[in-house]
């Protein structure tokens, strides 16, 4: 089920369900750890006798964002239950606390007397073994903890009435037991202080409505390390109020979006909702440490139990890409450091990392057909270069580059200039963008270039004309060896790969695949060049999804959560990265507003195929529309804050008004 509403502070991520579950509670990391390992938070209401979960089929749900925040604006309602709710909820962008605001409006002529349950059931570590969870009186609240993980969960109405009405803790998902979630459906818990093992709880909230009238309440859970830590945080929600804490974030998350919002004013509203909306969640993905990670959609375990929960140098370094284009300074920054952290000894990147630093899960070989071989997508290492580089162009900030320029440049440019065939020049053989097949990728192939030239930018600039010859020879060599091998005349395009023969020619891959584009979007052909525009054409032709949905597939026949077998009209289902390459070349290639149109069309495509809360999944289903694999992807946003910013720029390039389409004076 995809993640509608992603709220964090890059410590403290929260992620809800469709129906408007709690489903992810990441802490102290972003993607590490899931404290509730992706089991939902259930939330009920009881009125008047009448009890009913979020999750019954009869809730009519509205789930959004206040404009430009981290702050959800949601929507609910129920035939058998006389009331309409507003809730909000947010992560607070100093302290590690997650805060929802619930205004209850009553439909009845008579009093209500109305409960919300919470039931928490959280997996701390990741693992059902030892938690505790308990109630103290002193406070009024509920614990869980075990060992340096610990959550307070508490609540008020009014001003001042502070503490939860009812409480259970108990055993869960072992002997028969369910979890204390079934205690409330009669609208009263049995009050058991205290539970160990595998443990839940829920607790609950009182209003008392007057005929047509209005009640409000408060519902939290700080995290922290030690019980002080919660317990001071507790502190001070109870002396700043928690609606002060929901309103400074509204506050806040508006400034942080500000300036960005305001390049983009002009474009249809649409589309500049989807462009702020995707720098919001980008930020909910990025870890305060420095690593982006892909996604933290934790159901997409269900597929071969592990998660995207991870750090690609690839994705992060898009990401990074978009950020710098969009002028946020510090989580790029930041993102580059952390790559400086982890980058091998050797000079390049192993396959994807933790949020912490530490080397993530693998399934790249380190010895196939009977020979040693590095598990690297040499792509990662060069696009690592490549936005480091951007940052620079875009920042001048020198003293971020110093503490980087000889561990990091340095090291992976001398490695990208040795990892090479001897014979043709080209990258040696490594796994692709899409980590299906290893070989020679055109995308790797200009991904290395780019990171090449990159680095002898950097030594020209720190005054290391040996290295600026060395790098720039390298990147030389790769860009003729590209001419020759990679483009294809007989079917007028590039390959998406080559492989060498045990005679030692190459065998040719043809198929048409949407990371062709990286031989322009990196910059080692120019998007006009008539072989990238007949590349281009084929994909716009071949990958194009001929439904009512539409976008581009990765490539021909791509199978990866394949719901069609058609592949005439569904090469693959539509993924939101793909089509804005198509977007982007689009752009690149313009000289009117007309031969603009279509860059348009296309993010206004993304802007219709996305959640109503503006979230992106990684691919839609190519008939209905239902977001594919998981959802949001921090790439799928990334790319839309790129193309956004590439079409704007592209329009004061052109003076054109965006608005009128007249000619402007500049």
């Amino acid at each position: 089920m995809p993640r509608d509403l992603p709220i964090g502070n890059g410590s403290l991520l929260i992620n809800f369900d469709a129906q408007y579950q709690l489903r992810d509670v990441y802490f102290p990391h972003v993607g590490k750890e899931n404290q509730s390992a992706g089991f939902p938070f259930r939330f009920g209401v009881w009125v008047d006798g009448v009890f009913r979960w979020i999750t019954d089929g009869g809730w009519r749900r509205e789930l959004r964002y206040e404009s430009d925040t981290l702050v959800t604006a949601v929507s609910l309602q129920h035939p058998d239950l006389p009331i309409s709710i507003v809730s909000n909820d947010t992560v607070d962008f100093h302290e590690n606390l997650y805060v929802r605001r619930l205004r209850v409006t009553s439909e009845s002529d008579r009093a209500l007397e109305v409960r919300f349950f919470f039931h928490h059931d959280f997996h701390l570590y990741e693992s059902d073994v030892g938690d505790t969870a308990y109630y103290e009186p002193r406070r009024r609240a509920v614990f869980h903890y075990k060992d340096l993980r610990w959550f307070l969960i508490n609540g008020l109405r009014g001003s001042s009435d502070f503490g939860v009405d009812q409480f259970a803790t108990g055993q869960k998902q072992i002997n028969g037991l369910e979890g204390t979630w079934r205690d409330a459906e009669d609208g009263v818990l049995g009050g058991n202080p205290i539970a160990q093992g595998l443990v839940d709880s829920t607790i609950a909230l009182h209003l008392r409505l007057e005929p047509r009238g209005f009640g409000e309440l408060y519902y939290w859970i700080a995290a922290g390390e030690r019980f002080d830590d919660v317990t001071a945080i507790n502190r001070r929600v109870l002396e700043k109020g928690p609606e002060t804490l929901i309103d400074r974030n509204g506050h806040y998350w508006r400034l942080w979006v500000k300036a960005a919002s305001e390049s983009v004013d002009k474009l249809p509203h649409e589309i500049a909702q989807l462009f702020t909306r995707s720098l919001l969640v980008l930020r909910t993905q990025i870890d305060n440490a420095g690593g982006i990670i892909a996604a933290n959609d934790f159901d997409i375990t269900r597929f071969n139990r592990d998660t995207y929960s991870y750090v690609w140098p690839r994705d992060g370094a898009l990401v990074t890409s978009a950020l710098i284009s969009a002028g946020y300074a510090a989580p790029s920054r930041a993102f580059l450091d952390f790559c400086g952290r982890v980058l091998t000894k050797e000079g390049y990147f192993l396959h994807k990392y933790n949020a912490d630093g530490s080397l993530a899960s693998s399934w790249h070989p380190w010895f196939a057909n009977n020979r040693p071989e590095l598990p690297i997508q040499e792509d990662e290492t060069g696009l690592v270069l490549w936005a480091l580089w951007r940052y620079f162009e875009q920042f001048h900030e020198l003293e971020v580059i110093k503490p980087l320029y000889r561990d990091l440049v340095v090291r992976a440019a001398d490695f990208l200039a040795s990892y090479r065939d001897s014979t043709t020049g080209l990258p040696n053989p490594s796994w692709d963008l899409w980590e299906e097949r290893r070989g020679i990728l055109s995308w790797t192939t200009a991904a290395v270039w780019a990171g090449l030239v990159a680095a002898s930018q950097f030594a020209q600039a720190f005054g290391e004309f040996d290295l600026r010859d060395k790098y720039r020879g390298a990147a030389n060599e790769i860009r003729l060896a590209a001419d020759t091998h990679l483009w294809n005349a007989a079917s007028g395009r590039f390959a998406r790969m080559v492989n060498r023969n045990a005679d030692g020619g190459f065998a040719v891959d043809l198929t048409v695949d949407a990371s062709l584009a990286g031989l322009f979007l990196f910059g080692m052909y120019s998007a006009t060049d008539p072989r990238i525009v007949q590349t281009m054409e084929a994909i716009r032709q071949t990958l194009w999804v001929k439904t009512n949905v539409g976008g581009i597939a990765r490539y021909e026949n791509d199978t990866y959560q394949q719901v069609s077998p058609d592949k005439a009209q569904v090469p693959g289902n539509p993924w939101f990265v793909c089509t804005m390459w198509l977007a982007r070349w689009q752009i690149a290639v313009a000289n009117s507003l007309a031969e603009l149109k279509p860059a348009l069309d296309f993010l206004q495509w993304a802007a219709d195929h996305a959640l109503p809360s503006g979230v992106l999944a990684e691919q839609v289903h190519p008939f209905t529309n239902e977001p594919l694999s998981v959802s949001p992807l921090t790439w799928s946003h990334a790319e839309v804050v790129s193309t956004v910013v590439a079409y704007v720029a592209r329009l004061h390039e052109l003076k054109v008004c965006p608005t009128c389409g007249q000619p402007v004076d500049r």
